[in-house]
């Protein structure tokens, strides 16, 4: 680093019914990678399992992917989504960023289809990719603006 970049983890994730995506950027904020799911329990559990990840690397940003329809309405998960961007915005003393996640999951099934990955695997997979699309669409907006 040159001294004029700061450090910054940021996490997002892909809320879905039975699991939420996680990513993670580099510590300068640039990349994205997939960290792994968080099976859905309650939403107590749900934000202690999050609140562990932020501790444990040092989250400063959480992205949170909405869904919408095409329209720009919200889509069928969007209730949860604000649920959890919300408690996690109490308890967790970080900026909580609401993005437009707008078919990142067809994104993500496309692209583990094209490599090849069997049908068992995307469906174990697909959350983390779908979380990893919504960062680095987050992180290179940033970069431009």
């Amino acid at each position: 680093m040159t001294g004029m970049e700061k450090e910054i983890r940021i996490l997002a994730l892909d809320v879905g019914e039975k699991r939420i995506g996680v990513a993670i950027s580099d510590p300068l904020g640039l990349t994205a990678q997939g960290l792994g799911v968080v099976v859905r329990r309650d939403l107590a559990r749900d934000v202690a399992a999050l609140k562990a990840l932020v501790a444990d690397y040092a989250i400063q940003e959480i992205v949170v992917g909405f869904p919408r329809h095409l329209n720009g309405r919200p889509g069928t998960h969007a209730g949860m989504a604000q649920e959890l961007a919300e408690a996690l915005g109490r308890e967790l003393g970080v900026p909580v960023i609401p993005w437009d996640e707008r078919l990142s999951t067809q994104e993500a099934e496309r692209l583990l289809v094209a490599a090849d990955v069997s049908r068992a695997k995307r469906r174990r997979v697909v959350d983390q990719v779908a979380a990893t699309l919504i960062l680095q669409g987050y992180l290179d907006r940033r970069h431009r603006d």
